[in-house]
């Protein structure tokens, strides 16, 4: 049973993540629009408003051992308080994925308001909303501490979006004082929770994984099925490769089991569009399967390239992507520049450089790319080129930075480069 809170726009694929991953998804929503389209959507299953018909909910999929996705139509301070008062064992993880990095302009709402009284509050007495906020966060963190302690929560994480940080200054009690000094922790910054970016992420990144996208311009749905497919074949030949790394290869069987399941969970809610984590060999493949079926016409039209800016390299973010980089870097905005200038002069069709997104302007820097595959010889090889070094720039980073997992990744990726690159000269 995985609890957390948040069913906006980043947020909104929660609740079909945890179907995906076999899990008890409850999700609290204050937003009864925003929650009305992912049901309607069906990336949520169920709606409650009642917390005691939602615990029973719980109890009932538990025991079944039924994978669901339950949305709680209230605040997620309740859910949580709720918890913490109920039995033993509902809870096995959680998280918060609410939007705090804007805490006190609607991106969290105080318990015990409405939402309309939580936006008359935020514009007409703005340093009370601050207050209340602030009041709802320890309550928060209270709750969430209760089922750790008392329930048997065995963990919760932080998203990312500045939860931790903004509960900390909140004075709830998140910092980690088993070893120092609450002094200490706040100056330090140390939580006891870990923040899923920096302590799980920043180690998949540092192994080159990322979400790549792609989009098939044809608009037509069997054009998608059939890149599902493509790129889990693609994968799976990656997954076969004896110099795989084991970190490497669980990364793909994780992603594999995703593209595998994505057409029966029906992602799809505007273009016909995916997004698949993968290393820098992993999009390469992908994107030269997708090449194979531009060119021989089983895929109606061309295939655009890109990726997310919660990525490998492409964001300078001190405070998230970026916050595992710990040599000092993560405060320089320079990587997301290097890529999209790198990106650029090897062929992409388009490049970006923009300031802000996910966690606020002046707190990040975003490169980004879009490549146009359309079954020429010229748009692969630029895609070739194009890819490698908008993942390796990243791995590059963290391995300056002594990250583990960086490390090993840029040692295949040179050898990997090199004989490339021989065998073309050969060829040559």
């Amino acid at each position: 049973v995985f609890v957390t809170s948040g069913l906006g726009g980043m947020s909104g694929a929660q609740a079909k993540a945890a179907v995906i991953c076999g899990a008890v998804g409850v999700i609290a929503e204050v937003d009864k629009t925003a929650l009305e389209k992912r049901h309607a959507q069906g990336w949520v299953m169920e709606v409650f408003s009642d917390l005691d018909l939602l615990m029973e909910r719980v109890k009932r999929a538990q025991e079944e051992k039924t994978p669901v996705s339950i949305a709680y139509h209230g605040n997620v301070v309740d859910l949580w308080e709720r918890f913490a008062t109920s039995e033993a064992g509902l809870v096995d993880l959680g998280s918060d994925q609410t939007s705090l990095h804007n805490a006190f302009n609607g991106g969290y709402w105080p318990v015990g308001y409405t939402q309309e009284e939580s936006r008359r509050m935020m514009v007409e007495e703005p340093e009370a909303f601050r207050v209340a906020v602030q009041e709802s966060l320890v309550r928060h963190v209270k709750a969430i501490n209760t089922v750790i302690k008392e329930k048997g929560m065995s963990r919760f994480f932080d998203y990312g979006n500045a939860f931790l940080l903004e509960a900390g200054r909140a004075g709830a009690d998140v910092f980690d004082t088993s070893s120092r000094t609450l002094e200490d922790a706040v100056a330090r910054g140390k939580y006891k929770y870990p923040s899923y970016v920096q302590d799980v992420m920043g180690d998949i990144f540092s192994l080159g994984f990322g979400p790549f996208r792609w989009v098939c311009s044809s608009g037509e749905h069997e054009d998608l099925v059939l890149t599902d497919k493509l790129a889990s074949e693609a994968i799976s030949e990656c997954m076969a490769d004896s110099g795989c790394p084991e970190p490497t290869v669980n990364q793909y069987a994780d992603n594999k089991k995703w593209i595998d399941q994505a057409e029966e969970n029906k992602l799809v809610v505007g273009s016909q569009a995916r997004i698949l984590y993968s290393d820098a060999i992993g999009r390469i493949a992908i994107a030269e399967r997708f090449h194979e079926a531009i060119k021989a016409g089983t895929l109606h039209g061309p295939v655009v390239l890109s990726r997310d800016h919660h990525d490998v390299s492409g964001t300078d973010s001190p405070f998230r992507e970026t916050s595992n980089i710990q040599d000092g870097s993560m405060f320089c905005a320079d990587m997301a520049v290097q890529n999209c200038i790198g990106d650029a002069s090897r062929g992409a069709t388009w490049v970006a450089l923009h300031n802000g997104g996910g966690v606020g302007f002046g707190e990040v820097m975003n490169g980004g790319f879009g490549h146009v595959l359309d079954g020429s010889e010229d748009s692969i090889e630029k895609a070739r080129k194009m890819l490698w070094w908008d993942v390796c720039n990243g791995v590059t980073r963290r391995a300056w930075a002594r990250n583990d997992n960086a490390l090993t990744t840029i040692d295949r990726a040179m050898k990997v480069w090199n004989y490339v690159y021989i065998v073309e000269s050969l060829n040559m």
